[in-house]
């Protein structure tokens, strides 16, 4: 059994010196330090490392992840794939243009959407040159005249960038702001901490006894969902479905008797496995995820965490600040922006142990 006597409710893991306030998690980025596009070689990344222990902060690259994993840790990756649900096209009406982000799936034909610009009720959207055909059907729903299956997607879809990335998506994007193991289509989203992984990479961790064990969450809108409200602690998370499967739990589970290290790779993996602290997992478990981590929780699964940089005021940098500590994570940001990292989806990495 993993963590047995576990109580735990999400919006309830808050320290009084560790603050609650958004402000307490806004900082300054320098527009050019977002970046734009992918590094030639997705393990030269810089790497900053913090330890928690000693309270340092090193700088190192990403291909040196192996001196930090011993033998016999565990390494989780969530293994989603990324759908490209941006489509593009025309008011059927007006001709005039539109942009359409599919957030989630209702049914077969049916989808929760972001349109840019907003639409009226029973108005017309024309995508892929004409093949395809949708209509609004609520505010926020579009229902397409067939199937929208992950191989329709792919032939008229492109790759969902974040909007800070200023440029449109090129075919280089279908196979970079994808994981080199990603496999579970689902994703409106990378989770872009796996993004500096290289084949030779892992099979180095390997070689070395590190284990590899794998899991999905499907990264959706809620992940991104603004937190409007000065006390975060009134924020609420939308559910992101997750599949862990019966040999991650089982090495999980060994991990925790023997007392190895558990290393998850992004916020998204995080968040997975510290939800199956809520659970009684006996089999391969599949569920939805709300948990909201920020500073004053206390870790079951997860000892370590890889990750990328955050937005400001935003759940994935209250993550990591309740796990490193809110005044270790603002003295790492700034050393970050001085010593010019790179930032966000496509930018460099950071190590939490």
């Amino acid at each position: 059994m993993l963590n047995p006597a576990l109580s735990c409710r999400s919006e309830v893991f808050y320290n009084e010196k560790d603050g609650a306030k958004l402000s307490d998690f806004d900082y300054f980025l320098p527009k050019e330090l977002i970046a734009q596009e992918p590094l030639a070689r997705r393990d030269s990344s810089r790497l900053l490392v913090i330890d928690r222990q000693k309270k340092t902060i090193s700088h190192r690259l990403f291909k040196d992840l192996p001196e930090y994993l011993m033998k016999d840790d565990i390494l989780v990756l969530n293994n989603t794939k990324v759908l490209p649900v941006r489509l593009l096209g025309f008011k059927k009406d007006t001709l005039g243009k539109v942009d359409a982000l599919l957030t989630s799936r209702l049914s077969d034909k049916k989808f929760q959407v972001l349109l840019r610009p907003s639409l009226k009720i029973n108005q017309e959207v024309v995508f892929s040159g004409g093949s395809v055909k949708a209509r609004v059907v609520s505010p926020g729903v579009l229902e397409f005249d067939q199937d929208m299956s992950a191989e329709v997607l792919e032939k008229i879809g492109i790759m969902p960038l974040p909007p800070y990335i200023k440029r449109t998506p090129r075919i280089e994007d279908n196979q970079r702001y994808q994981t080199i193991y990603a496999s579970n289509p689902g994703a409106i989203a990378s989770p872009t901490a796996g993004l500096h992984f290289t084949a030779e990479l892992i099979a180095e961790l390997k070689n070395k006894g590190v284990e590899i064990a794998y899991l999905s969450l499907h990264t959706g809108i809620g992940t991104f969902k603004p937190v409007k409200t000065e006390d975060i602690r009134e924020h609420k998370m939308e559910k992101e479905e997750f599949v862990i499967p019966q040999e991650t739990l089982r090495l999980l589970s060994r991990a925790q008797m023997n007392k190895q290290r558990i290393f998850a790779v992004g916020t998204t993996t995080t968040r997975a496995l510290e939800t199956i602290a809520l659970y009684p997992p006996t089999a391969g478990l599949q569920g939805y995820a709300d948990i909201f981590i920020y500073p004053g929780y206390d870790f079951k699964i997860v000892n370590c965490l890889l990750t990328n940089f955050h937005l400001p005021k935003t759940t994935l940098l209250m993550l990591v600040s309740a796990l490193a500590g809110r005044g270790l994570i603002t003295r790492a940001y700034q050393e970050a922006i001085e010593k010019k990292y790179r930032f966000y989806s496509y930018g460099d990495a950071m190590l939490i142990i």
